[in-house]
């Protein structure tokens, strides 16, 4: 890779990482503010809560990504679309995935509610969106005739 390719590299992953600060923000503040309003230790809730909470986030992340970090590959046509749908739903049954396990073996320490939850929903934010970037990069917005720019 060249050193204006490594460039284009540290500058998406630097773009990805702000934005992905931002939608960490909506996911984890709407989850909160779920769990403020209808307080719930309930697995099947907690699910719920929890795909509000990543589906606002990753609409978010959607508008950002394809108008600042992926610009140059974005083309807002079907293909795109259909293909940032279907890597935010694995991307969801991550998230929901590591949200669960880490609440039931979170709830197993003394930790208060609030925490438990926090904590699971930071891991399953941070293996959600790593795994999120690099659907993005090489199946939503990788497009064959600018496949160099990367």
């Amino acid at each position: 890779m060249t050193a204006k390719g490594r460039l284009k590299s540290i500058l998406q992953v630097a773009h990805f990482s702000v934005i992905g600060l931002f939608n960490a923000l909506v996911d984890i503040g709407s989850l909160n503010l779920l769990l403020i309003i209808w307080p719930t230790t309930d697995k099947q809730m907690l699910l719920l809560f929890n795909s509000i909470a990543y589906t606002l986030a990753v609409t978010n992340s959607y508008i950002w990504n394809s108008r600042l970090t992926f610009r140059e590959h974005a083309e807002f046509n079907t293909r795109e679309k259909i293909f940032f749908v279907g890597q935010a739903i694995v991307s969801l049954l991550i998230s929901n995935t590591v949200f669960i396990l880490g609440v039931s073996i979170l709830e197993l320490l003394p930790l208060s509610h609030w925490i438990t939850n926090n904590i699971a929903k930071g891991l399953a934010m941070f293996l959600s969106s790593t795994a999120s970037f690099f659907f993005m990069k090489y199946l939503v917005f990788f497009n064959i005739k600018n496949k160099n720019h990367y």
